[in-house]
This record gives structure tokens, C-alpha cells and sequence, in this order.
């Protein structure tokens, strides 16, 4: 007897929010929308930062929860405001994605996002486009403790991506 495979129930509305500082940051944000695509993980993507337009940064984050929004994945670079300051506004997680930066190659971007003052969790992810990618895959692990067709598809995901690394060198 075989199991079935859980079926996702079809969901329009976004359970992730994907935000970066400016489009320059979508080339690295855009693996975390990549992967979460590949989860079947209903998500928005918007530019909103913390610094140019913080009336947008306020109404995002201050609505996520009546939203039903998830989790916020958040992308910035440099000072990288962006991740604390939604954090601070909202009570759904933020997992921060430090972006590599010209001046001091992520490293001010990874400090500003991880060293925020306790009483305002960011969950800080690798800099640059593993930390968009694990951002994704984080979001999709918390997501599918409730919601068994993203556990199987997140399980899937994985085995694959185990298959395939090979034995040997070619």
C-alpha cells in the first residue's frame, strides 16, 4: 500500500513578503523568490526602504499580520536597516539576508542585521546568495511544521538535492 502524497491546497494570498532596500538587491533576493517558486510557496515582492520611502516600510510591516503574512524575508544592504526596523513594527518573523555591499563586501550588512538590541529578533542568514537561498529554505521548513504538502515537497526538495551530489570526482 503506497501513501498518498499530500495535495497543497491551492493559497492566492502571500504567506512569505520578500523586501529589499532597492532593485539592485533583487539580483540576490531573487533566489530566495526562486526557491520558494520551486516550493510552491505563495509570496509578494516588494522594494521598500528603510532610509527612501519609510511611510511604505511602516504600512508593510505594520499590516503583515492582518495580512496573514508568515514570515518577512528581508534583504538589505550596507547600514541595513531594512530586517530591524520591520522587525520592530511587526510581530511576524523577520529572517534577515545581509547583501553584499561594495565598501566593506557584506560584512556591514551582515553586523547591522545580526547586532540588533535584544527585544528585536532578526534571524540573520549568511551574506549575499546563500543567505538568500537558506532564507527561502527556513521560511519553508517553518511553514511546513503546519502544512504537510510543504513538508513533502520541502522532504522531496532536499533528497534531491543530496541525489545530486556525486560519490566521486568525475
Amino acid at each position: 500500500m503506497t501513501e498518498a502524497t499530500p495535495q497543497a491546497i491551492p493559497r492566492t494570498e502571500p504567506l512569505v513578503g520578500i523586501i529589499m532596500g532597492s532593485q539592485s538587491d533583487w539580483a540576490t533576493m531573487s533566489l530566495a523568490a526562486e526557491i520558494l517558486e520551486q516550493l510552491d510557496v505563495a509570496h509578494e515582492v516588494k522594494i521598500i526602504s528603510a532610509h527612501r520611502t519609510p511611510d511604505r516600510l511602516y504600512d508593510y510591516a505594520s499590516s503583515a499580520v492582518s495580512r496573514k503574512l508568515k514570515i518577512i524575508i528581508a534583504g538589505a544592504g550596507g547600514a541595513a536597516h531594512l530586517p530591524g526596523m520591520a522587525a520592530s513594527m511587526t510581530r511576524v518573523p523577520v529572517l534577515g539576508v545581509p547583501i553584499q555591499s561594495r565598501a566593506l563586501n557584506g560584512v556591514d550588512s551582515l553586523l547591522s542585521i545580526a547586532q540588533m538590541p535584544g527585544g528585536v529578533p532578526v534571524g540573520t542568514m549568511a551574506i549575499g546568495d546563500a543567505g538568500a537561498k537558506n532564507a527561502a529554505l527556513l521560511a519553508a521548513a517553518i511553514l511546513a511544521n503546519e502544512d504537510d504538502a510543504l513538508a513533502a515537497r520541502l522532504d522531496a526538495w532536499r533528497a534531491a538535492q543530496s541525489a545530486a551530489v556525486a560519490d566521486q570526482p568525475e
